[in-house]
Order: C-alpha cells, then structure tokens, then sequence
C-alpha cells in the first residue's frame, strides 16, 4: 500500500489514488464531480449524471477505475461530455438504451432516468405525461 503525503498534492487528496492526477485547473473543474462521488459513496444516490470538459475525460475515467464504480461516457458535443456513474444495474439501463442524445430519449427512458437519478416521482410522473402529450401517446 503506497501512502501519499496530502500536502504534496495541494488538497487534492480524493485524487490521490487514481493514476492520473489533475492539474490545479481540472481539479477547480472536477469540485462538482468529487461531489458527486462522495453522495454516491455515502448511499445518498445509486446513479449520477454530470457534463464534464472532455478534457477532464482521462482524469474522471481513472478516478472511476480506482474506485471501481461503474460509468457510461457519451459525448455530447465537441468539448462535452456525459458522465454516468454509479450502481452497475443502473448504468447497465442506461446502456441499454442505446441512444447518446438525452434529448432523443423516449418518454419511458426520459422517465427511468429520472427516477434512476432520484427526482421526485410525481414531478417525473407529470414530465412524463407531458412528454408523452406532445408525441401524442396519451391523450
């Protein structure tokens, strides 16, 4: 087991395990994403979706490794990207999904993901109906 002095490292010390270490700027751009790892460790949340500069791309998929949580990357456009992360069963369903665009998710998948990612089920339920409203599903 290798032990890191912290104060090397600037604070940067949830990186510390992962291969690559960020520099001080991909670190100020990853502060959302170390959250995001932190509620998923504390069993707050069983999916996370975050957009990321796919120039932190290298950085988060080490971090990910490292920590052996499951992820899904999808590019979103030239310099973003989508990062899912969490419970294998949870990104799996995303997988299967097949699509990259959210956008052009279906009612159910927009409605999985939400729930998936823990918004509230009503307002889920009522994005849903509306969704399904304007590609005329239900009436």
């Amino acid at each position: 087991m290798r032990i890191y002095n912290i104060q090397n490292y600037q604070n940067q010390n949830s990186f510390c395990a992962a291969k690559i270490l960020p520099t001080k700027a991909q670190w100020n751009d990853l502060k959302v994403f170390n959250h995001h790892i932190y509620e998923f460790e504390k069993g707050l949340r069983t999916l996370i979706l975050t957009t990321e500069k796919e120039s932190n791309q290298a950085v988060i998929e080490s971090r990910l490794q490292k920590r052996n949580i499951s992820y899904l990357i999808q590019k979103v456009h030239s310099d973003k990207i989508n990062v899912f992360f969490g419970k294998p069963e949870s990104v799996e369903v995303i997988k299967s999904f097949n699509q990259s665009n959210l956008s052009k998710y279906t009612p159910e998948q927009d409605f999985i993901l939400g729930t998936l990612l823990g918004y509230d089920k009503i307002q889920e339920c009522q994005r849903y109906l509306k969704l399904c409203r304007a590609k005329e599903i239900y009436k």
